[in-house]
């Protein structure tokens, strides 16, 4: 059993690395296989599809992502400091990334997306469900700041959490065009114009 179970975790691993250096389409079976070291019939006992291993991949990333951004955004700082945590965190994944590979590779959810939502129906719905996600996560903390009065009266929440997530996934594709994480940088200062966050509120979190 432990070793089916290494088998299948193999396949995981070498997926995922090999969708975030190259996208979804340019992959075979037998290229996942050979990187993960394993035989070609383990991938069809685990997997009935490379769709079918996509979705997991998603799964499993926003599985992680999601406990990473849970944890930041359900921390005790003020509202404030959790979405500029949340901004740090997102740049310094990708500046970890460029120095393991030489690249920035992106989000694994918003590559997939221009990449797919077109072509593979079930992979985009899974992709808008986690986007949606993020929304609801982000929309709490607004939430938060407004009752706090560290955001304007007339934000409206929902629509500024979609429009965070929308900056924090065109930074991060700007940052994998230009290979420079650097780019996300200006997320923090967007994020305060957004919210029409007050002078007084700034100063006390630069």
């Amino acid at each position: 059993m432990g070793r089916t179970s290494d088998a299948r975790n193999k396949i995981l691993d070498a997926a995922a690395t090999l969708i975030e250096q190259r996208g979804y389409s340019a992959l075979g079976v037998a290229e996942i296989c050979a990187t993960a070291g394993v035989p070609k019939g383990s991938f069809y006992y685990f997997f009935e599809s490379k769709q079918a291993l996509a979705r997991v991949v998603i799964d499993e990333h926003w599985v992680a992502q999601r406990r990473q951004w849970e944890q930041l955004l359900g921390a005790e700082h003020d509202p404030l400091r959790r979405l500029r945590d949340l901004f740090v965190a997102t740049e310094e994944i990708q500046r970890v990334g460029q120095q393991n590979s030489g690249v920035v590779a992106g989000c694994l959810f918003g590559n997939l997306a221009l990449e797919l939502s077109n072509q593979a129906e079930e992979i985009r719905g899974r992709l808008q469900e986690i986007f949606e996600e993020q929304i609801a996560l982000i929309e709490q903390v607004v939430v938060e700041a407004k009752e706090h009065g560290l955001a304007g009266p007339s934000v409206d929440v929902r629509e500024a959490a979609r429009s965070i997530v929308a900056q924090i996934e065109g930074r991060v594709l700007l940052a994998k065009l230009l290979n420079d994480p650097t780019q996300l940088e200006t997320l923090w200062r967007n994020c305060l114009d957004l919210l029409q966050v007050p002078a007084e509120a700034r100063t006390t979190i630069d």
